[in-house]
């Protein structure tokens, strides 16, 4: 493969520069990955709602009802970032909206449990369409200078696109029938792809490569067989014939793809972005926080739900501690990384998140909420201190050109993670937990978010050491990613 791949060229469209990023601008494309956000945490709040629907769906239809639009979704977003950085990011952007309306009213009609999980694809499709555009637009339009500030509100908004999903699911949970929720994304959809046509400029597009069908679907199968892996491995077991197959799938089919794609003149993407340490040391670093903060939320609700007895939306009110720190402590991150570099703010934050797992871990039924929210707001800074730093470091560590593959390649890395900490999670809830009430899920949590903050302290500090400052370069947020 060319050199020129890995390397920035001095303008995609000769005489033509990026617009500034403009405030509208910015809320747009935020707005657009919160409401994709969104949906990855709302249709947990209606399982119950679901099991109990006219649809009638089976244990392993409702879990698929879940996992497609994660499924899709993840396996979807590096080809597709890839694609919005040679066909136009703006372009794929508001086909990711069309597609996600277009699943969010399949589910809404849909007459079985399979044309909801049909809906529950195609809206994964649209989300990942929308996510990686939204970050390579971002980065194209705020420039080095305000690049650290944009990633800082995008990360922010998909926090509180998780808290929006909570909020808006549990409600409609309680309150209304499951299909207002997808009858709910259509006009949201529909307006923001007014906005973005209005407000959101094109980006140039990257002048390399052409579409490398085959590549495309090697990576996506094998990205598929890994989240079915993790996602299916706590229901049928981790050394079943079933997991092991999926792992073995995916891992010879990343293989076939490495050897593919460094014997192609024109592959997705060159596997020799990976000899960055500071590429691997923030994809390693985004994955982990996810990995906590998706174990936090699949344990949460429970807790609150089962062993606190609140009701579906008062459960969703109750994570909104978790989106203080996101909101306040990336102003702090941008500071801190500008002058002494990623390292302080990204070993700190993931230690919070870790840290705070093991607060969260000690929760039970006589535990009052105020200590428990004091647990999440740690948790929340943390993942304010360190994800806007992580997303600079994936994203930075490609040329200009390859920001859809960056932010693709960081969303996998968070999708991964999440899928890992709600697998995980669930694994050792169900090895612990007696179903002999709320005590017993309480007894099972502490062990399960043990585990899941011991992981999150390991990894930091690999995370920490991939994050090294080479001796004699001046640590700061502008410096390029050791190799």
């Amino acid at each position: 493969m060319s050199s020129a791949a890995l390397s920035p060229p001095p303008s995609d469209t000769p005489g033509t520069t990026p617009s500034p990023l403009r405030r509208p601008t910015l809320l747009v494309l935020c707005a657009c990955v919160l409401v994709a956000q969104s949906m990855v945490a709302a249709i947990n709040l209606l399982i119950p709602q679901l099991a109990a629907s006219s649809l009638h769906p089976s244990p392993t239809e409702l879990l698929w009802t879940v996992d497609a639009y994660v499924i899709v979704f993840a396996g979807l977003l590096i080809p597709v970032g890839a694609l919005g950085d040679r066909r136009g990011r703006k372009g794929v952007l508001l086909a990711g909206l069309a597609l996600f309306a277009a699943g969010a009213a399949l589910s809404a009609l849909a007459a079985s449990p399979a044309l909801l999980i049909a809906g529950r694809g195609v809206s994964g499709a649209g989300a990942a369409c929308i996510t990686p555009a939204t970050l390579s637009i971002l980065v194209q339009l705020a420039g080095p200078e305000g690049r650290a500030r944009a990633l800082a509100s995008w990360t922010l908004a998909i926090g509180l696109g998780g808290l929006a999903g909570n909020v808006v699911g549990g409600a409609v949970g309680q309150f209304l029938s499951w299909r207002a929720l997808f009858w709910l994304m259509i006009p949201s959809a529909a307006l923001l792809t007014w906005a973005v046509a209005v407000a959101v400029p094109r980006t140039d597009r990257s002048p390399h490569g052409r579409p490398d069908p085959l590549g495309t679907l090697v990576l996506v199968a094998a990205l598929v067989a890994l989240l079915a892996g993790i996602i299916e491995g706590p229901a049928h077991g981790w050394t079943s014939p079933r997991i092991l197959l999926l792992f073995a799938l995916s891992a010879a089919l990343t293989g076939l793809f490495t050897w593919y794609a460094l014997r192609s003149p024109a592959a997705l993407f060159d596997p020799r972005v990976f000899r960055s340490r500071r590429l691997r040391a923030a994809a390693l670093g985004t994955a982990t926080g996810f990995f906590g903060l998706f174990s936090l939320f699949y344990a949460n609700s429970q807790y609150l739900q089962y062993v606190k007895g609140y009701g579906p939306a008062l459960t969703g009110l109750a994570i909104v501690p978790l989106t203080i720190g996101m909101a306040l402590f990336p102003k702090v991150a941008a500071r801190w990384q500008a002058a002494s570099g990623p390292r302080p703010a990204v070993a700190t934050g993931l230690f919070l998140i870790g840290a705070g797992l093991l607060g969260a871990s000690t929760a039970d039924a006589a535990t009052p909420y105020g200590l428990y929210a004091c647990w999440l707001l740690v948790i929340s800074a943390g993942t304010g201190l360190c994800m806007p730093a992580l997303t600079v470091g994936v994203v930075s560590s490609l040329p200009a050109h390859q920001a859809g593959l960056g932010s693709g390649l960081g969303t996998s890395a968070r999708e991964i993670g999440a899928a890992l900490g709600v697998a995980v999670t669930g694994t050792v809830l169900a090895a612990h937990d007696t179903g002999a009430g709320p005590a017993s899920f309480a007894d099972a949590m502490s062990p399960a978010l043990r585990v899941v903050g011991t992981v999150v302290l390991v990894a930091t500090g690999l995370v920490t050491l991939g994050y090294r400052t080479p001796a004699g370069r001046r640590p700061g947020a502008g410096t390029a990613p050791a190799p």
